[in-house]
This record gives structure tokens, sequence and C-alpha cells, in this order.
């Protein structure tokens, strides 16, 4: 990817960031009672007060910033910018707090440091293959007992359910489009072309895939040498 390509994309990220927070802000979903009604019955599990199909999504926005965690924290060993301060602010306010690394992280389709249990567990693929069951299980929960007629009109007239749902989908928009992922291919020894319009064409279950293939790290030989040093 050249640098240019780069830099657009990254001020692609910056722009949908910038926008999305505006957007938030003018709907104010915190000055509408039904926000908080909907978030303490989600909360407390009173899932007979919400559509199937809000409880999967409001469960999945936890499932998404845990995607971008097999991702972030070894990228993040080699930037500037905390990578797990924005995880855990992603897993507050979604995108909104995530999308600021994304733009503003430096290019590095390599690795460099130690491999820790952190970076061993998030790397592995039964990482992968539990994230894609808590998916299922969401998604297949939301399909046979939500109602979605019901959840299209709560998603026209209920701020909060609009702006969760929008929050989900650029979650999956933004995952290929930052440099993000195909600076983790390279770091597996992946070329580009190898799957990527796969994963970007089939939002969450691309990204759930991805985790659930991809070769081990790959850390530069360069770490040896310098432990042994």
């Amino acid at each position: 990817m050249s640098f240019l390509q780069s830099f657009g994309r990254r001020i692609t990220v910056g722009i949908i960031w910038l926008g999305f927070t505006l957007y938030i802000l003018w709907l104010a979903p915190l000055d509408r009672p039904e926000t908080f009604t909907l978030f303490r019955h989600l909360l407390t599990f009173e899932l007979d007060q919400v559509n199937s199909y809000l409880v999967a999504i409001f469960w999945m926005m936890g499932v998404w910033p845990m995607i971008y965690a097999c991702l972030l924290f070894a990228d993040g060993r080699m930037q500037k910018l905390p990578a797990f301060l924005y995880f855990f602010v992603s897993n507050g306010i979604g995108i909104v707090g995530l999308a600021p690394y994304l733009a503003l992280r430096s290019r590095k389709p390599f690795f460099m440091g130690r491999m820790d249990w952190l970076l061993r567990s998030l790397d592995s693929h039964l990482m992968g293959l539990f994230l894609s069951f808590c998916t299922i299980v969401l998604l297949s929960y939301a399909v046979l007992t939500g109602d979605w007629q019901d959840f299209v009109e709560q998603w026209r007239t209920i701020p909060f359910v609009h702006l969760i749902t929008l929050d989900f989908c650029l979650m999956g928009l933004l995952f290929p489009l930052s440099p993000l992922l195909d600076d983790d291919m390279a770091r597996h020894g992946l070329d580009r072309s190898q799957g990527f319009w796969a994963i970007a064409l089939f939002p969450l279950i691309g990204a759930l895939a991805y985790l659930c293939l991809r070769p081990p790290l790959q850390v530069k030989e360069i770490n040896a040498i310098r432990n042994t040093n």
C-alpha cells in the first residue's frame, strides 16, 4: 500500500469519526428517558422487555472490541499510542473511542517484542473460535426470538437503538478500511491479496474467519538477537 493510499484511508477514518461524533451529539440520546430504561433492561438481563435484535447488537458490541483487540494489542507494542486505553474506551462508547487510534497509529507491518500470554491468547485460533461461537449464539437468538419489524421501527424512532446499530455497522466498515488489517496480515505472513476482499465484503463474518484461519504472528529476527545480548 502506498503512502498516499494509507494517508487517504486514515483521513477517511478520521472523517467518519468526526461525522459520527457530531451525529451522536445532534441526536443526544442521553437526553431521552427511554435510553436509560433500555440500558437498564439490557444490563440487568430483563430480556423480555427488549427486542432480541437489540439484545444481540448490544452484546455483540462487546464482541467487536475483542475482534479488534486480537490485532490491536500486538500493534500497540510498537506504537506511541496506548492501544489498551483505546480498547477499553471502545467497550464503553464503541467506534467513537476506537477510531482515533485507527486514524493516528503509525504503519507497522512487522512485530518486534515479546510474545507474552496475552498476545498468545489473542493470536490463537481458539480466541477466533470463541468469538465466532458467541456471535453465532447471539445472531441465532435474535433471528429465532426477535421481532424484525418492531426493531426497524425502534431504529427509526429511538436514538439509542439508532446509534448503537450504526455503531455496530461502523465497527464492521472500519475493520478493513483502516490500514490496521493490512499491517496485521503482513505481520502474519499474508499478502494483501490473500483473502482481503473476503474480509472486507463480509462484515463481521469475514473478520471472524480471518481470526480463525490466520497463521501465527511472525516475530522479527532482530528480536531474538536483542534477547541474546
